[in-house]
């Protein structure tokens, strides 16, 4: 029996997602949609065959809608992710989970309180093959104890709206979430470090930067992120333990030998970086919802994201290393731990 969904946002990503279910996946289809452009959502429901919902607690109480993906503006997720919980629907929300630490807790706090695992958080890379086999080598202590983790993260150039802080909330984000998976280890502090500022960035934007991260266990882990590096769009992640190294490996792509050059093409977009991961996800997802149990990146996950990320942003103003204090980890989000997915 398919999966009936209901998603909340239809601009990009939204649509991409939309297009995936309909075009790509299995076991689900997309029944109803809202977004704050009522326009929008009416033209996207006539090419599904479905309906637009005036708001998004309409779509998320509607008898037809087995589950909700929400894909809109980060500010309003708290709002859907708690009226889906407080419904008893499974939610698939895009990063982040909500846009301060604050609000993330309260949807952990309702979720716990309820007792049962209802939200996955979109973090994606945590379902790309590479990394999936970088988590693997770990898993099986095939490289020893990890010790040091090098990342960085570059982009080809950024919008004139793109702020230094932006560089944490948006973008080093995900290597926060996905040492976490891979390393299957909590931070305690995190230190911003400036050095010389490229001449492509705006005047109001710092980059590169180097964020600093500390695992309980030990384990350092730097982080460069370089979001007008020009040259394409580049995920570096290098892992040494204590009797091997691992690396993420590179995208497919074809070598070439042509012109007196041997060259490897590199990419510059981010959604053809990481499309077939996002296939995977929402395609796990929806299993995961057919068989009632969630077990994607979950509310702590979002959680211990948001206020790593502020400690981050704490660091970026202050330069100094700022502690990061989770608390303990709910029992609910102990019977999956980081490792699983």
């Amino acid at each position: 029996m398919a999966i009936n969904i209901g998603v909340i946002g239809t601009g990009n990503i939204g649509q991409d997602h939309i297009r995936r279910i309909t075009q790509a996946l299995s076991g689900a289809s997309v029944v109803a949609v809202t977004d704050i452009d009522p326009a929008r959502a009416q033209k996207i429901a006539k090419g599904l065959g479905g309906r637009a919902e005036t708001t998004g607690q309409n779509l998320i109480t509607a008898k037809d809608v087995d589950a909700i993906i929400v894909t809109s503006i980060g500010s309003t997720h708290e709002e859907f992710v708690l009226a889906a919980i407080a419904a008893g629907k499974p939610v698939f929300c895009e990063k982040p989970l909500a846009t301060t630490a604050a609000a993330c807790k309260r949807i952990l706090d309702a979720e716990v309180a309820l007792g049962k695992r209802l939200v996955q958080v979109g973090f994606m890379r945590r379902y790309d093959a590479g990394y999936r086999l970088l988590k693997e080598v770990v898993t099986k202590g095939s490289i020893g104890a990890p010790l040091i983790a090098h990342c960085a993260h570059r982009n080809p150039a950024v919008g004139d709206d793109y702020t230094t802080d932006m560089a944490i909330t948006d973008t080093v984000i995900h290597e926060i979430d996905t040492m976490r998976w891979l390393l299957d280890d909590e931070y305690v502090s995190a230190q911003v470090l400036y050095p010389k500022k490229t001449s492509k960035a705006a005047k109001h934007l710092a980059d590169p930067q180097i964020v600093l991260l500390e695992t309980a266990s030990g384990i350092r882990i730097d982080v460069e992120v370089f979001v007008n590096a020009t040259y394409g769009y580049d995920i570096q992640c290098e892992l040494v333990g204590e009797t091997g190294v691992a690396r993420l490996p590179e995208p497919s792509n074809v070598l070439m030998r042509s012109e007196a050059k041997l060259s490897v093409e590199i990419l510059t977009d981010w959604k053809k970086r990481f499309i077939a991961s996002y296939d995977v996800e929402l395609q796990e997802w929806i299993h995961s919802v057919a068989s009632d149990k969630i077990a994607g990146p979950s509310s702590w996950d979002g959680y211990a994201a948001a206020v790593t990320a502020d400690a981050c942003v704490e660091s970026q103003k202050n330069g100094k290393i700022v502690e990061i204090k989770l608390g303990s980890r709910p029992a609910l989000y102990r019977q999956v731990s980081t490792s699983s997915i």
